[in-house]
């Protein structure tokens, strides 16, 4: 999983007679295909985020093990997506129901193969998942080496010759849930009688909140800095005492435009250090059901937005990968050529972009200043890297 690395030396200084036991390592998705197949083997988008792998090899780097004083004989063997590993072995059969016949193929990383199940498998192409965490990927080639200043990261595709430079966002999904369980009652009464979502109900009210939410300023996840991650205590700032102002709906709408602020500074990180150009973003996740929300994203960063008709990506794209390792698509570019498609566009209001433009540097300086109340000790992360 992501930190494998220190997690490795922890286990080589702190419990020594395990790692002299180890024959190899592996990933999560890893330990349930060895345990249908037998055959322990990683894919690069999993194995590329331990941090000793070659992003343009797509294989392990031992060289990069030696450097760091762990082993360099416990990598496993690399598969690519939708290679067939074998057969159910007949005890994970007797487990599982499965026939003995049914292959077992290597599938992927959760954001990888979500990508491919949202149609983004080119060179430039621009994916955003929001679920609990928001993430925005773009794809660049593999010879593109990660930022030295390590504000975003680097892990390969599920699609050969291609890498994935990844900004997060945290928790702009389950701050949603948090506000609506916290301070929204009358809106879930109002959708349980109407039949309808509680986040429907908070987006019609949210329309009518003119852009920048009354000058609401949330201050919850920070944008993203790999080499040195951590957050301000959560807050809203700039609340008026007037209701008419500030209410339910404008926090709601607040929130909204936040998340998407963010992934536009990570985005702008990302074309920062690949020097790649795009107009397009591809939106899929619960985030993405909201008609608003794919209205504002498209707003705050300038963009056009695409919705997919599945926007359960991951899953289409695990699918893919199998389809490929059945033969049914030549690989995994061509499977999503075939089966992805498009519900909605959004198009961005530019009058309105060039006001987000000016509340997202007014945003960077609050959040600055809110982290240097954490750094003094006087509030408390929203979440900070073990370490730190």
């Amino acid at each position: 999983a992501l930190g494998a690395l220190p997690r490795i030396l922890w286990l080589k200084h702190n419990r020594p007679e395990v790692y002299e036991k180890v024959d190899s390592i592996s990933m999560i998705g890893d330990w349930i295909l060895a345990k249908l197949s037998g055959i322990i083997a990683t894919d690069p988008s999993n194995g590329g985020t331990t941090g000793i792998f070659s992003l343009e090899k797509r294989d392990w780097d031992a060289s990069m093990a030696v450097k760091v004083g762990i082993r360099s004989d416990i990598f496993p063997e690399t598969l690519e997506p939708g290679t067939v590993m074998g057969n159910v072995t007949v005890d994970a059969a007797a487990l599982t129901g499965l026939s003995t016949s049914t292959k077992v193929v290597m599938g992927g990383g959760d954001v990888q193969l979500g990508s491919a199940g949202l149609g983004v498998v080119k060179e430039g192409q621009v994916a955003i998942l929001g679920g609990s965490f928001w993430q925005q990927v773009v794809n660049i080639k593999s010879d593109v080496l990660p930022p030295k200043d390590m504000s975003v990261r680097v892990n390969p595709h599920v699609v050969q010759g291609l890498s994935q430079a990844e900004g997060i966002t945290f928790f702009s999904g389950l701050i949603m849930r948090w506000f609506r369980d916290a301070f929204c009652d009358m809106e879930k009464m109002e959708a349980k009688e109407r039949g309808i979502d509680t986040y429907t109900v908070l987006e019609e009210k949210a329309k009518t909140v003119p852009v920048g939410s009354h000058g609401i300023i949330p201050i919850f996840s920070d944008s993203m800095k790999y080499g040195k991650w951590y957050h301000a205590a959560p807050a809203f700032i700039n609340l008026s005492i007037d209701p008419e102002v500030c209410n339910r709906a404008s926090m709601f709408r607040s929130l909204e435009e936040n998340a998407c602020i963010v992934s536009a500074i990570n985005l702008e990180k990302i074309k920062a250090f690949s020097g790649l150009e795009f107009d397009e973003i591809v939106f899929a996740g619960g985030a993405s059901k909201g008609d608003l929300w794919c209205q504002i994203l498209a707003d705050v960063t300038g963009y056009r937005i695409k919705v997919p008709k599945v926007t359960e990506a991951t899953a289409l794209g695990a699918a893919m990968a199998a389809g490929v390792g059945a033969k049914v698509y030549e690989n995994m570019v061509k499977a999503s050529e075939s089966l992805v498609e498009w519900e909605s566009v959004y198009f961005p209001d530019i009058e309105k972009f060039k006001i987000y433009s000016r509340i997202k540097e007014q945003w960077q300086e609050v959040y600055a200043d809110q982290l240097g109340l954490v750094d003094r000790g006087l509030t408390t992360s929203l979440w900070k890297a073990p370490g730190i």
